[in-house]
């Protein structure tokens, strides 16, 4: 994928867009989590996530927590943790485990090594200065203590940038309309390790690879509508892109059976 314009990338990062529609609810973040209900192999991320805390005991700080998907399981798998959620906006926090508080997360308000882990799962593309978040990451962690971060790959979801450049096309009457905005470039996999290693020495990426079938229209539709909140972004009429996205869906499901997705996220857990 190429780099985004200017504009899409502070889209991206804009602060009234991620609290006021983007991340105000957590319909849109779970529309987006739900397609991989249908990837194989299928991969149970908070249990991963769990699996990597096995050493860790005391007190954990998920920043960007959104709807605490994470934190659910946390608390299930692993009571004797004190688990706290951090996010920039208030609206998605409703129905988070407690306690949860309002931050950003280049300025927590934490005490310096006053976390044993702090994860910044799928959220770090989003903060203004990267660098500095990450270094906000790195003080509030015991001198022992791990990051987990993750984040997808620039090749990640490639035929869902296809279906929309093309659907996009047609409504323009052009041979490729413009591209989707990408949550993730800003941060990428291929980005990430250097971004971390700013501040952590050892870094382990563990990479998780697969396909998304699906044989009807509505779970993909479901995930490019909840970009709605860049929809201005997009260059393009957003809801008669949909439509026609969904009209070529349609077709290539009743021609072919299913429509495949490519996917590639991953993990890096950080430590110094």
């Amino acid at each position: 994928m190429t780099d985004l314009p200017t504009e899409h990338d502070a889209a991206v990062t804009n602060r009234a867009i991620l609290t006021g529609s983007a991340y105000s609810t957590g319909r849109d973040l779970a529309a987006r989590q739900s397609l991989y209900q249908w990837q194989t192999p299928r991969y149970d991320l908070p249990g991963i996530i769990v699996d990597r805390l096995q050493q860790v005991s005391g007190t954990v700080v998920d920043v960007g927590c959104g709807n605490g998907k994470f934190i659910s399981r946390l608390n299930q798998d692993r009571p004797d943790l004190r688990v706290l959620g951090l996010d920039v906006s208030l609206g998605i926090l409703d129905g988070v485990p407690r306690p949860v508080g309002v931050a950003d997360a280049e300025r927590l308000p934490l005490r310096t090594g006053s976390v044993n882990a702090a994860l910044a799962l799928h959220m770090l593309y989003h903060v203004q200065d990267i660098p500095v978040a990450i270094k906000e990451l790195g003080r509030v962690v015991t001198d022992n203590g791990i990051v987990i971060a993750s984040t997808n790959s620039d090749r990640d979801k490639a035929e869902l940038d296809r279906l929309w450049e093309r659907a996009a096309g047609e409504v323009l009457g052009v041979d490729r309309g413009p591209s989707r905005i990408s949550l993730s470039a800003r941060f990428s996999l291929e980005k990430a390790p250097a971004l971390l290693g700013a501040e952590f020495h050892k870094i382990e990426a563990t990479e998780l690879p697969g396909t998304i079938a699906v044989r009807t229209p509505g779970p993909v539709i479901a995930h490019m509508e909840s970009y709605r909140a860049w929809a201005d972004q997009h260059d393009v009429p957003f809801d008669a892109t949909i439509d026609r996205a969904r009209a070529i869906l349609t077709d290539h499901i009743d021609r072919h059976g299913a429509f495949e997705i490519s996917c590639l996220g991953g993990i890096l857990v950080c430590s110094r």
